[in-house]
């Protein structure tokens, strides 16, 4: 007879039922497409959760709302069809104007904090090529639009090392000497329009603090990349493969009294429809053959030996972190660092 312990009795699991909410979509926007214009309403509660925006986060293209009912908690925005950054898309039977709505909170007043996240939403207004001129007038009426949002929408900026064919994450942090570094510019969307990413401004710096000392600006201007110009490396843009993601490869170096390296860089997003322009560009200096951008015509490059804020001018690496906002244009941005990478001096 074999004697052992009485087992010790445990309380029977006790069974939870969970109830799952199938998201509501907010009817938030209605849109009224006229013979010459497009007239948008759009409800301050524009996620359907109680809160109401703010109408100066609010933009189409780029144009900012004309109107406020507020006893009835609405807004207007009104563009001609060629206007706010509208894009024209014709077919065999109908001409259609794509127009984007922005919203890019800006955080509470005297705070650095948000209680709500942007969202992009396309609308459109279709027309038929042809019409009897013949037949009754054509009468636009009110359509509803919904907008089809993941409750509060997310945009999330990265910024990733990469292996040199940019397919997987590089895994270590160390680099040598004049060894290239890949760095991968990304922003991830849900529910939008297509985005498309740039690199405003890049600034690498031997603390996490990007304005402390030393520090070295190698991305500036709107997106020129300066430090082939300035060093004579072979930093540079790489041609887009997508518009959602910018890549680039960074000479690496070291600062006089440290190899400790932290890269912090401004991200913009807008909407892939929007035309590249001097403050929307990514310019690499390719010596003799001078600056080329990394899609589109080189013309946009021609400020980056001046300013180009005045809009031309003279002609295991892993993710960063930041924040995110928006210029006054509409734009949504993130400032990203990744880092410390630890840059050695090559062995003799």
């Amino acid at each position: 007879m074999t004697w052992k312990f009485p087992e010790v009795p445990l309380p029977s699991e006790v069974g939870v039922t969970v109830d799952l909410r199938t998201p509501i979509i907010p009817n938030s926007i209605q849109v009224q497409c006229e013979e010459q214009q497009v007239l948008i309403e759009v409800d301050m509660d524009f996620f359907k959760n109680g809160q109401l925006i703010n109408p100066t986060d609010l933009t189409l293209g780029g144009c900012a709302v004309v109107g406020q009912d507020l006893s009835a908690n609405k807004m207007l925005l009104q563009s001609d069809l060629h206007n706010c950054g509208s894009v024209l898309t014709t077919t065999t039977d109908k001409l259609v104007y794509s127009f984007t709505i922005i919203y890019a909170p800006q955080p509470f007043t005297g705070t650095s904090i948000f209680r709500t996240t942007g969202a992009v939403v396309g609308v459109e207004c279709h027309y038929q090529r042809n019409h009897n001129v013949s037949s009754d007038v054509l009468y636009p009426k009110w359509m509803p639009f919904s907008a089809i949002l993941t409750g509060e929408e997310i945009f999330l900026f990265s910024l990733r090392l990469m292996t040199e064919n940019f397919v997987s994450i590089r895994s270590t942090t160390e680099f040598y000497l004049g060894e290239m570094i890949y760095i991968e510019a990304s922003v991830i969307q849900f529910y939008h329009v297509p985005l498309r990413v740039y690199v405003e401004s890049c600034v690498a710096s031997a603390s996490e603090d990007a304005n402390s000392q030393p520090n070295y600006n190698f991305i500036d201007n709107y997106g020129c990349m300066n430090d082939a110009k300035v060093t004579g490396s072979s930093s540079r843009f790489l041609q887009r493969t997508a518009d959602d993601k910018l890549q680039f490869m960074l000479e690496a170096f070291r600062f006089q009294n440290t190899g400790t390296v932290y890269i912090t860089c401004r991200l913009i997003a807008t909407a892939a429809i929007t035309p590249r322009d001097y403050q929307h560009k990514a310019c690499s200096y390719l010596g003799a053959a001078g600056w080329a951008s990394a899609g589109g015509s080189n013309e946009v490059c021609g400020c980056c030996d001046s300013n180009c804020a005045g809009g031309g001018g003279g002609g295991g690496g892993g993710g960063g972190k930041g924040n995110q906002n928006k210029y006054p244009q509409g734009e949504l941005w993130g400032e990203t660092t990744v880092g410390p990478l630890s840059v050695k001096k090559r062995p003799v």
